[in-house]
């Protein structure tokens, strides 16, 4: 069985969140309720369980994950509009891209780094949403079209990947750690 994609877009626990704005508008207030949040959960305190797997995660390995999984999407979109490029459009293929929960080097970067000091996790945190937000500035309409296949969803846009991957991930991550989410 096929582990279920990163990301799927739905609030993990907390208050309901407007949802509405545009992309970087909503990755900064996902990422400055992080910072605020972060501060309040207890460092042993556990996430509601993943409503897929049932998994909890302390305040460490979410920082950890959200500080990993900015830059790593940033870079898969790169990929993806950089790929799109005479021998793949003439080919009729795809970039291939992405990751599912159970990738070795996802869950190696939570371990590891799940009990860096919580400042330093958020710097970093702050650094993914800048290489997200400098992206967002540098694509066009053409670059947010472009297409690549992920292993579990299939055919996506730059736009979709963004959008579920960046944004809507970084905001299930700030419901996760919204008190009383945190337990």
């Amino acid at each position: 069985m096929t582990a279920p994609p990163e990301g799927s877009g739905e609030p993990q626990g907390g208050a309901p969140v407007n949802r509405e704005g545009s992309r970087a508008e909503r990755l900064l207030a996902a990422a400055g309720r992080i910072r605020a949040s972060a501060v309040l959960v207890p460092e042993d305190a556990l996430t509601d369980p993943d409503p897929e797997s049932g998994e909890r995660w302390d305040r460490g390995q979410a920082l950890a994950h959200v500080a990993e999984m900015l830059p790593y999407w940033a870079q898969q979109a790169k990929l993806i509009v950089a790929g799109q490029q005479a021998e793949l459009i003439a080919s009729g293929r795809q970039v291939e891209f992405g990751r599912v929960k159970g990738d070795p080097d996802r869950i190696g970067a939570i371990e590891r780094d799940r009990r860096e000091d919580p400042q330093r996790l958020l710097t970093r945190v702050d650094e993914g949403v800048a290489v997200v937000l400098a992206l967002l500035d540098r694509l066009d309409d053409q670059d947010l079209a472009a297409t690549g296949r992920h292993q579990t969803l299939g055919e996506m846009t730059v736009a979709e990947i963004i959008d579920r991957f960046a944004v809507a991930h970084l905001e299930e991550h700030a419901d996760q750690l919204d008190p009383p989410a945190g337990r």
